[in-house]
């Protein structure tokens, strides 16, 4: 490809960006071609903790993975991660900086502006081709004054842009012709072309809206990208409540409002003899083999949200059928006795009462704690097999001396399991994506399966999946 740093923005959310970045990064890869992925500011609860130390979105690491690349904080120098409707954590190259509402961050972004800037000339003196993920849309006007996400970005770095656009939510023609009508004409002027993303059907039947748009625009199509069912790349941020993997052993996640690094049930997901569900305020709580609470951003917002919907009465009724629970990271504070926050660390300062179903109790800390860890398991059959995962967390949890622990990290005890080996907590995410540690864990949760998927495997046949039909829109662009 001879452009050096490429845009890729889309007409929505959603609309593919982060898989045609992925996709052209493997492209580029494959031809030996020293490529980075960055996007210059992401808004996600799902996010991965590199390895100099810092934290950056999840769908970076997945198109680092995408370009041969161990993911890195320059990728996604401005992370924000919503505690709220109206606040967020600031996370900047990797670490957090702030606590902001939506108008103190946007009077920020001319700091912002000048860190993702840092990012992209360090990446330009070590990379050949740099291919960017805009965020949202360029047609939020709201949002354009010090904008650092889409065209704010490509004017200050003067890069060309591609626009994407999902045809499966319908109105793909109008998307297209109103995001640029919201564009000013030197914004207009750096789009290259459109990409039509999940399209599914007779090709010849759209070619005349194909050849209206290029006539209408001057800017032409540059490729119709295929609908691809069964892929397994990590999500920004959105889930799919209710869904089901078919399997007979049910496992149950509860989508709470503030749900983080729900990608840790991609691996169940995959998983042949799971049946894994997400479910939402509205939806009946039925019976399962495992529940497991997920990550979270507000841990007690959550956790009146937990008791308000009915969680606490299913969870113990759950256990009285000896049914087995994990909580992960937040999930994990909330089923302890206590989570007092002295600092104010998630709003106000005060403590709120857990369920009461682990011996511990939780203190939030102003320090957040990022780390890729790797141990061994503690825990009946399984015990000694390999763990990994990473922590991403804001506070310390106490367990009294009756609880056991989880994994044996470093020669130091990690997590809680109740006396009666029913409830096991820990703070490590990305536990189901090694064969090994998924299989002991559904051992302990009583599914007794060797089939235990390669999630990595998975997302790596994604993604090659992904890059095989981008290459006609790398040709495309390399004709250019």
């Amino acid at each position: 490809m001879k452009i050096s740093t490429l845009m890729v923005q889309g007409t929505t959310s959603d609309a593919g960006k982060s898989t045609v970045v992925a996709a052209l990064c493997r492209l580029l890869q494959r031809q030996a071609v020293r490529v980075v992925p960055m996007k210059p500011q992401n808004m996600a609860l799902n996010s991965a903790v590199t390895e100099d130390g810092g934290e950056i979105g999840r769908a970076q690491a997945l198109q680092a993975q995408a370009a041969g690349l161990a993911a890195h904080t320059d990728m996604n120098p401005i992370l924000i991660k919503p505690s709220s409707d109206t606040g967020a954590q600031i996370i900047v190259h990797g670490k957090v900086r702030a606590d902001m509402n939506a108008r103190d961050y946007d009077q920020y972004k001319t700091v912002a502006m000048a860190a993702v800037l840092e990012s992209y000339q360090r990446l330009q003196q070590q990379y050949e081709a740099i291919i960017v993920e805009g965020a949202g849309s360029p047609a939020e006007v709201n949002l354009r004054e010090r904008d650092i996400a889409n065209m704010g970005f490509a004017e200050k770095v003067d890069c060309p842009v591609i626009l994407v656009a999902d045809i499966d939510r319908g109105g793909v023609f109008a998307h297209f012709l109103g995001t640029l009508a919201c564009l000013s004409q030197s914004e207009q002027d750096r789009i290259l072309g459109f990409v039509i993303n999940r399209f599914r059907g007779d090709i010849a039947l759209l070619e005349p809206g194909l050849r209206w748009l290029e006539q209408k625009t001057g800017k032409p199509v540059l490729a119709v990208l295929p609908y691809l069912h069964g892929l397994m790349l990590d999500a920004e941020d959105a889930i799919q409540v209710s869904q089901h993997a078919g399997g007979k052993f049910r496992i149950i996640v509860p989508a709470i409002p503030r749900i983080s690094n729900h990608t840790d049930f991609d691996a169940l997901r995959a998983h042949p003899d799971v049946d894994l569900q997400f479910i939402g305020p509205d939806h009946p709580i039925p019976a399962a083999d495992l529940i497991i609470l997920p990550g979270s951003k507000n841990t007690c917002a959550d956790l009146a949200f937990l008791k308000q919907t009915g969680w606490q009465a299913a969870l113990e009724k759950h256990l009285r059928y000896g049914g087995k629970v994990i909580g992960i990271c937040g999930g994990y504070q909330m089923l302890g006795q206590w989570i007092s926050d002295p600092h104010g660390v998630e709003g106000a300062a005060g403590e709120a009462e857990g369920l009461g179903l682990l011996d511990i109790t939780t203190e939030l800390t102003k320090e957040k704690r990022l780390q890729q860890v790797e141990g061994v398991c503690a825990f009946g059959a399984n015990k000694n097999m390999r763990v990994q995962g990473y922590e991403i967390h804001m506070g310390v949890s106490y367990a009294s001396n009756d609880t056991l622990p989880a994994f044996i990290i470093a020669g130091e005890e990690e997590g809680t399991r109740s006396p009666d080996d029913l409830i096991m907590g820990t703070y490590l995410h990305g536990l189901f994506e090694h064969p090994e540690a998924c299989q002991a864990i559904l051992q302990w949760a009583g599914l007794e399966s060797a089939a235990t998927p390669d999630l990595n495997a998975l997302r790596e046949a994604s993604i090659d999946r992904v890059a095989d039909a981008c290459q006609d829109l790398l040709v495309a662009l390399e004709r250019l």
